[in-house]
């Protein structure tokens, strides 16, 4: 292996173009627009809140046109074409259906719901309707790992036996807040587990087993936890989450070959290296220079490309790959006693 492939994700301009909505304005929908607007030919036309008050703030800070004090005024919108819903995990669903019951196509933040149940509804009222539907895996869709997915296909890594990743921050206690309120959909499984999950995933499928052990915080939410996943072809995955403790966010993929390390943050636009079993070392560094959120716009742009081609779902994480490490997620919180 003297190079790399080159990345094959969606180019971030001159494609197919959506006008969007945005449903419940916070964090990381402030993140989402400013990467969409700053980088892509996407534009966020309409923004939603409970409080129409917080929805102009937004409007106004992101310069989007329309602010609703509802969010049935959004789906309601002619200009509309797609809506990205950024609510608590608790409000996936009630709002994922929503948009599909308006005719209109929707991506929603991981954890796509709360659990499989709810996942599959969502799915199926998608399917249903002929929608386009897509969880916001949005590290699926960065540069680096369309570079090792070619990898994988190609079988450059020879056979894959083992799949590193973790993913802590340390998250100061709040009984009320997003990361330890169960009416919420706290935990660190949800928020922040579903990355590593979503990693062994996309290099391994999904497991014949999992296993998991860890700690509750006293909100009765996951608060770290280790899981090891076991797969019909002998291989496993092993990965970690914390709300107590901030870690590298690193991953490994390990081959017969050949191994891939990023030293983290891999979930985001980031470098890796990939190390041949001839000890030849090969560098992948990454083009653009986004940092964290910056990359958040590769989804939106592949979604709209999708969308032009007819598609209803994305080939690169499908709703099928959604369910199942929803599935993972249930279990691993199931064996540690947060449902």
């Amino acid at each position: 292996m003297k190079s790399l492939p080159e990345p094959t994700n969606t180019p971030l301009r001159g494609g197919a173009r959506l006008n969007w909505g945005v449903l419940a304005p916070g964090s990381i929908a402030s993140h989402w627009v400013a990467s969409v607007h700053a980088n892509t030919d996407q534009r966020v036309v309409a923004v939603a809140s409970r409080t129409l008050s917080r929805a102009q703030e937004f409007a106004a800070a992101q310069g989007i046109e329309q602010a609703y004090g509802s969010y049935e005024q959004l789906v309601a919108d002619p200009r509309v074409d797609a809506v990205y819903i950024a609510a608590p995990h608790s409000e996936h669903r009630k709002l994922a259906l929503l948009v599909i019951a308006a005719g209109k196509h929707v991506i929603v933040e991981k954890p796509i719901a709360l659990n499989p149940a709810e996942a599959q509804d969502i799915v199926e009222a998608a399917r249903t309707a002929g929608v386009f539907a897509m969880e916001a895996m949005w590290t699926r869709f960065l540069p680096q790992m369309t570079v090792v997915e070619q990898l994988l296909t190609a079988g450059d890594l020879g056979d894959v036996l083992s799949v590193t990743a973790d993913f802590g921050t340390r998250f100061p206690f709040d009984p009320e807040s997003r990361a330890f309120n169960p009416a919420l959909g706290g935990g660190a499984l949800l928020d922040l587990g579903v990355y590593p999950a979503w990693f062994a995933h996309f290099v391994l499928g999904a497991p014949s087993a999992v296993t998991a052990t860890g700690s509750l915080a006293s909100t009765g939410v996951d608060a770290q936890s280790a899981v090891i996943l076991d797969y019909e072809s002998d291989a496993q995955a092993a990965f970690t989450t914390s709300l107590l403790v901030s870690t590298p966010i690193a991953a490994t993929i390990n081959g017969t070959l050949g191994r891939v390390e990023f030293p983290g943050p891999f979930m985001g636009p980031s470098s890796f290296r990939v190390t041949t079993a001839d000890r030849e070392v090969i560098d992948w560094v990454e083009p653009t220079g986004f940092k964290w959120g910056e990359g958040l716009c590769y989804q939106a742009v592949a979604m709209a490309q999708y969308i032009a081609d007819g598609l209803t779902e994305a080939p690169w994480h499908t709703l099928d790959d959604t369910l199942e490490i929803m599935a993972v997620l249930d279990s691993a919180r199931r064996q540690l006693g947060s449902l």
